[in-house]
This record gives C-alpha cells, sequence and structure tokens, in this order.
C-alpha cells in the first residue's frame, strides 16, 4: 500500500512519514514551497519527493489542482497533510480528485486485513473513536514526531509548472491588529484550560502572566464553551498556531486540537494535577500538582528574577 504526504511548512513530518510507513509500500512527499523545505522533508524518512517551487507572492494553495492531479494519477491508499491552513486545502482537494474518505484528525493508523484503522481522540478528549476505512485515506495528521537516526536523504524532483496563471497570489501582508497580534509576536504566552474552576479565578493566572511578561492565551473551551475569553486569545488547530520562547500551560489537558497550535514553542511548561494528562506526553517540563498552589509560586519567583 503506498502513501503520500503533503508537506507546505515546517512541522512532525518525520512522525507523518513514519505513520505512512505502517501500511508498509512507499512514501512520497509533495511539497509545495522553498527548497530549503523540500531538502528538510527528504532527510524525514521518505522515498522520494516532488518539489513544487512557489513565488513569494504565490500562496501554496494555488497549487491545489496541480498537487492533486499528481497524487490521484499515482492512485495512493493514504494521503496525509500537516495540521496548517495550506496543507488542509491541498489535502482536501486530493482527496476529493483520489475519491478518498477525509478524516480530520489522524494520530496514527495501523492496517487490519484490507482494512485502514484510525484511532483517534473525540468530544475534547472525553472519547476514543475508532475509524475503518476499507477504500483510500486522506487526512491530517496530528500525532508525535520521531527521531529519523541517520536518515538517507530521499532523490528530489522539481515539478514543472502547469503553465496555467496562478489562481492567487499575495497582494499584501500586515502584521493582524488587536490581542491576536500580540499572541503571534509574544516571546512568552500563559494559557488556561477547564482546569481553571472559576471566572473569577483568571485574575491568579493573569497575575503570572504579567509577572513574568507573558501574554494570556486559552484553549477552545474557555471561549466557546465557558466565554471567559474571546477568539482573539484562542491557540489551536482551528484558530492560531504560536511560536513563543516560552509556552506555560495552566490546567490545559494536552488535546491534539490544541497542542498543535504550539508546536512550534521552544519549551512548554504544562501544570497539571493528573497524572495521566495528556499534556505531559508534550510537554518540555510537567509540574503535577493543585494550579492553585503552583501558580503562586510560580509569580512569586517570577517576580524575584
Amino acid at each position: 500500500m503506498d502513501s503520500w504526504i503533503i508537506v507546505t511548512e515546517a512541522g512532525p513530518v518525520a512522525g507523518m512519514a513514519a505513520a505512512a510507513r505502517e501500511l508498509g509500500g512507499t512514501v512520497t512527499a509533495a511539497v509545495v514551497g522553498p527548497r530549503l523545505l523540500a531538502e528538510s522533508t527528504a532527510a524525514c524518512g521518505c522515498d522520494s519527493v516532488q518539489w513544487f517551487s512557489t513565488l513569494d507572492s504565490v500562496p501554496a494553495e494555488s497549487l491545489a489542482l496541480q498537487v492533486a492531479d499528481l497524487v490521484a494519477a499515482a492512485s495512493p491508499r493514504l494521503v496525509l497533510a500537516l495540521d496548517d491552513p495550506a496543507g488542509r486545502v491541498l489535502l482536501a482537494v486530493a482527496a476529493t480528485r483520489l475519491g478518498a474518505a477525509l478524516v480530520s484528525s489522524v494520530p496514527g493508523l495501523s492496517v487490519e486485513g484490507d482494512d485502514l484503522v484510525v484511532t483517534r481522540p473525540a468530544v475534547e478528549g472525553k472519547v476514543v473513536e475508532t475509524l475503518v476505512v476499507p477504500g483510500a485515506l486522506a487526512g491530517v495528521f496530528d500525532g508525535e514526531d520521531v527521531d529519523v537516526v541517520s536518515p538517507v536523504p530521499a532523490a528530489i524532483t522539481e515539478v514543472a509548472p502547469s503553465g496555467m496563471a496562478p489562481s492567487m497570489r499575495i497582494i499584501e501582508t500586515t502584521v493582524a491588529p488587536g490581542e491576536a497580534a500580540g499572541l503571534q509576536q509574544a516571546e512568552r504566552v500563559v494559557s488556561i484550560g477547564r482546569g481553571v474552576r472559576k471566572r473569577e479565578d483568571i485574575a491568579l493566572v493573569e497575575e503570572l502572566a504579567d509577572a513574568a511578561h507573558a501574554k494570556m492565551a486559552c484553549t477552545l473551551p474557555i471561549c466557546d464553551d465557558m466565554r471567559w475569553y474571546d477568539e482573539s486569545h484562542v491557540v489551536g488547530t482551528s484558530t492560531q498556531q504560536i511560536a513563543p520562547d516560552l509556552y506555560i500551560a495552566v490546567g490545559v489537558s494536552g488535546q491534539p486540537q490544541h497542542m498543535s497550535g504550539v508546536r512550534a514553542a521552544k519549551v512548554i511548561v504544562a501544570i497539571n494535577n493528573d497524572p495521566e494528562a495528556t499534556i505531559f506526553k508534550k510537554c518540555h517540563f510537567g509540574i503535577l500538582g493543585d494550579l492553585y498552589e503552583i501558580v503562586p509560586a510560580l509569580t512569586a519567583a517570577f517576580k524575584r528574577a
């Protein structure tokens, strides 16, 4: 069973290639972007790289039809893309061309007979859902990255432009106004999840953010369900993806929908009283305990620094 992976920006490409490798066939990468992205992908465990070069003024989405046609011509059993806006667009178009089942979250997969099996969290991690796909599968990869030991870089083939004029172009790039811009540029971010029990308790965490000279963020349920912050503070798959030097997650369980938004953070610190919380598998430093005791202690430490 052969597989393709679609790459439009840096991320857990090696993990995605390893997941595709579970099918046992070849893994081909379709890379849309600069040569450096193609070269880094070639060292991530795939067998070959089809590289689509783009100009700075042309977004990756403009090549969606050309990428989809190339993928469909190969008739792979599996197509995966990273969880980024352009990757999701290219994946959807490829899935349509291929006639594949489209799955929004693929942490990993396995093969049972002729079926592909995806086990993924659902309902904010409250249940585990198992999907069986008898035909072709296209999915957004949100699993863990892996280390590639002594990789032999795959061959890179540049794909010639189709000859058609780009369907869109970028005419201007500006910094977004408001709180969202602050999160994108922040070197330090403190975020809250459902572990914060009452709205009044936000002040406790905001004091930590002030002491750490950090911006405040939150998970999607804090915005959509609790209405404690507006959407400009939300970090996650469908909102903002940020890359601070330090990310402190307070009472955040660590579901893939949220963690995909902070994959690029240099240091992630998790504070949670549940030893089984998923975030402890995805952070650099974990503090197990009551946030109502830990946060004031951290605040005092930052104030002394």
